[in-house]
Formats: C-alpha cells, structure tokens, sequence
C-alpha cells in the first residue's frame, strides 16, 4: 500500500499548528513521525517566522528531523546539513538566519553527522577558518556550539581557545553563550570563563530547555546540561 503525499501547503499549516501547541514534546513526537525529506523545507520557512517562538521550535524540530533523517536516510541528512552551511555563505545571498544553531541542534542529536561536521561548525568560531562576523550569527553560532558540546564536548574540543575573545565581547549574550560553551567543553577554557564572568551579572535572554530563559551571565555558567528527548 502506498504511502499518502501531504501537499506541502497542507504540511506547512500542520507543522506550523504543532509548533504552537502548548505541549511541545508531544508536537516534536509528531513531527518525527512526518515525512521527514518533506517537513524540512517548512521548517527552513519557519526560521523567519514572526514569532520567536516559532522560530526556535522550528530549529529544535529541525534537529529532530534531520536526526531521525540520519538514521534511515543519511545522504538526505546531508544535504540538509550542506544547506545549512550554504545559508551561511557570503555567496547565498541571505544572512542565514537559524541555519548555526539548527547545525548545532542536528548534530547534538545525530552523533553519526556530528563526526562528519562538527568541524564545521567549529570552524565558523575561527578568524582563519570560515569566522562568522555577524553579531547575530555569532549569537546563534555559540547557542549551537553550546547544545553541541553539552551532549558531545570531544567534538568541540578544538573551539575552547577561540571561545576566550567572547568574554570581554559588550555583548552579554555573546559572552554568556561563549562561557556556557566553554563551560561544557571543559580544560583551560573553562577556567577562564569561570575567573572572567562568574560575577557577571549582565542580563541574558535566551532559548535553554526548550523555552525562553532570562538570567545572568554568571547563571548561563551554572545551568545544568540541556535535555535530550
């Protein structure tokens, strides 16, 4: 028996009616049971929403797809992985909003694309290598790079030193996502977020458990690892 088609405009408007529903654990187990090849491009659509919310829903629900799409079609998996880094390309035209922390997101999540693109990720941190200037970018690089190394910090463990310039960044949320990460990561890096922002007590607003946290820079240290359906 063959397998339903969802038009994509009826998929949209049922991933977008998941993404708002108050039980989200119970909206990402849905939507890991949809077409996976096909709830992807919704779910890109997503990471412009309006709303915030659906924004990173819709990057959290990309790590789950592309995930389970991993696990069954892996070439698939692949190529969404090789979108995202295209969306962060100066030859792509846009800015690429989500496309860090969705990579941060899969890879957390899929450890057999983790080995293959971790590096990548990583190399987006690095001023020789593929640096992201784009304050907004660097926000959702160190969000992704954290998720990552709180599940698999050996993969990460090349970006301490390159987390340390973050500390002293303006930008508090830079510098809370940089010492979340290198707090995770563990080694030098660690101490030095530690002696350089535990008394930092600037604002941070960000997206932790799968909703929006507001705490300091020194609680962004001291936040217990992210949970992992």
């Amino acid at each position: 028996m063959r397998t339903r088609r969802i038009s994509g405009r009826q998929l949209k408007a049922d991933i977008l009616s998941l993404l708002q529903q108050d039980d989200f654990n119970q909206a990402l187990a849905t939507i890991e049971q949809l077409p996976a090849r096909q709830a992807v491009n919704p779910l890109f659509s997503f990471f412009y929403h309006v709303d915030e919310k659906i924004r990173w829903r819709a990057i959290v629900a990309m790590g789950v797809v592309v995930a389970h799409l991993s696990a069954t079609d892996l070439e698939s998996a692949r190529v969404v992985m090789r979108r995202l880094m295209w969306n962060l390309n100066d030859e792509s035209g846009g800015i690429g909003w989500g496309s860090p922390e969705a990579m941060g997101e899969i890879l957390a999540r899929s450890p057999i694309l983790a080995e293959e693109f971790s590096h990548i990720l990583v190399s987006y941190l690095c001023e020789e290598m593929n640096f992201l200037e784009h304050e907004g970018l660097q926000r959702g690089l160190l969000w992704g790079l954290s998720r990552l190394a709180e599940k698999n910090p050996e993969r990460v463990q090349s970006a301490g030193s390159s987390l340390v310039p973050f500390f002293m960044s303006p930008d508090p949320t830079l510098r809370g996502l940089a010492g979340k990460a290198a707090t995770a990561i563990g080694g030098d890096s660690a101490k030095q977020a530690r002696k350089s922002l535990s008394n930092d007590q600037a604002i941070v607003r960000t997206f932790i458990h799968s909703r929006f946290l507001e705490t300091t820079v020194a609680g962004l240290l001291s936040l217990p690892s992210d949970d992992f359906r």
